[in-house]
């Protein structure tokens, strides 16, 4: 499977935009966030309308991550570039709170543009200092999330009345090798979930993307939402599939390749905005309702999270 460089560079230069404007340390791009905060296009599917994302980029190297356009941004390419060259925002903590200071308390979303607990929080262990600026500006945010990583962190989440969404789209692991190949396994993330709820922490599943054509038969489905269900989830939330441009060209690739005889049928089920049909989407989401009822599973979009309380700042006595 090839994929070619989108080069956004200026001009005279020869090297992508994001290596003239970080530090490569440890094969980590480097570099100093001008802002934390950003818009989720509505496209995505999620609750939240804003974000906030410490890495750029994913190891997890999901076939189907809507996050890929932003490194096209960077010069670097919306395939490989984005699984293997991840950027890393140094001073994301600290630019977080200067922009909550201001902020309205709408909720957040933290991890979009790339798993906020992948193998480059191992390293720069941006997540504790992000979750206590949100924690002190009493801001309610939803940390998305498949990386077991997150366990080390689950004491400051519970105590700031965070909600973690796990990403679970399917049990298939034949499945998972093929669109997920660096993501944890479906057991892993189940029993991810189960641990989360034993130390207090409110997760919750989100069963997306849910593959058309490959993971949304009814017994797929069915398999799926049982098995989250005795992982002890609080509920569960679906997306289909989306596929904007830069993901759009990288995941038809691998299609055309793996199941050929989809890849016609993904054509016309997508629209040029990367939107499944809203009848299949529909169907598809019903499905999945009522599949949860009798497990007694709440199913669409949580109430936001209960912000802690915020922190006074203590007053000096000197």
């Amino acid at each position: 499977m090839e994929w070619d460089a989108l080069s956004l560079l200026e001009a005279g230069q020869d090297r992508p935009l994001i290596e003239r404007r970080s530090v490569l340390r440890d094969g980590f791009y480097e570099t100093q966030a001008k802002t934390m905060i950003e818009r989720v296009p509505p496209a995505a599917g999620i609750a939240q309308q804003w974000s906030v994302s410490p890495y750029r980029g994913c190891a997890h190297a999901c076939l189907g991550c809507g996050a890929r356009a932003g490194h096209r941004r960077l010069g670097l390419d919306a395939g490989r570039d984005f699984d293997t060259r991840i950027v890393v925002k140094a001073n994301a903590a600290a630019r977080l709170r200067r922009e909550l200071a201001r902020w309205d308390g709408a909720p957040l979303a933290v991890g979009l543009s790339g798993d906020c607990y992948q193998q480059a929080e191992q390293t720069y262990r941006q997540m504790p200092g992000i979750i206590t600026a949100l924690r002190d500006a009493a801001v309610p945010f939803t940390v998305y999330t498949k990386s077991p990583l997150v366990l080390r962190d689950a004491a400051l989440l519970a105590s700031s009345g965070a909600q973690v969404a796990i990403s679970i789209a399917f049990v298939d692991e034949r499945i998972r090798r093929a669109v997920e190949p660096g993501a944890p396994s479906a057991q892993a993330r189940l029993e991810l979930v189960a641990a989360l709820t034993e130390a207090g922490v409110a997760c919750r599943v989100l069963m997306a993307p849910v593959l058309p054509l490959l993971s949304d038969a009814t017994d797929q489905l069915a398999a799926t939402v049982r098995r989250i269900a005795a992982s002890g989830a609080a509920g569960v939330e679906a997306i289909v599939l989306r596929l904007p441009p830069a993901t759009r060209r990288w995941y038809l690739s691998w299609l055309r390749q793996a199941h050929p005889a989809l890849a016609e049928r993904y054509e016309e089920l997508y629209d040029r905005a990367g939107l499944p049909a809203c009848g299949y989407e529909q169907r598809i989401l019903g499905q999945i309702a009522q599949l949860c009822r009798p497990y007694g599973l709440s199913f669409g979009p949580p109430a936001p999270p209960a912000p802690a309380p915020a922190r006074a700042a203590q007053l000096s006595l000197v």
